[in-house]
């Protein structure tokens, strides 16, 4: 039951550095030349989730801006919030999936202490 409670507190930490991840792409969606986060997760050893950010090098739609007597042409931020929404839903998915492994291996604890006691 041990190793339940660790994978999902792992998963719920990895969940939740991939909502920040999120989170600040969609801050940033206006912000001229901002590069996405990127978050994945992997399996850890023996169990568990583990969390990577990286940046998303593609680039940005180019906008013509006026200066001061001509124009140029100003890389705009790489986030696609098309892309961003579905990843918000999945990473709610995840959260409850990690606290409902949580509830149950407490509620498997309890039960066993019951008949130990």
């Amino acid at each position: 039951m041990l190793p339940a409670i660790h994978s999902a507190l792992s998963g719920l930490q990895a969940y939740s550095q991939k909502t920040q991840a999120t989170a600040n792409n969609i801050a940033n969606l206006n912000t001229p030349g901002f590069q996405r986060d990127v978050v994945t997760l992997s399996s850890q050893a023996p169990q568990g989730v583990t969390a990577s950010v990286s940046k998303d090098q593609s680039p940005g739609p180019l906008v013509a801006e006026p200066t001061d007597n001509t124009i140029a042409l100003v890389e705009q931020s790489n986030v696609d919030l098309v892309q961003e929404m579905p990843d918000l839903i999945m990473e709610k998915n995840g959260f409850s999936a990690n606290i409902t492994t949580l509830k149950t291996a407490d509620q498997m604890m309890g039960t066993l202490i019951d008949l130990k006691a």
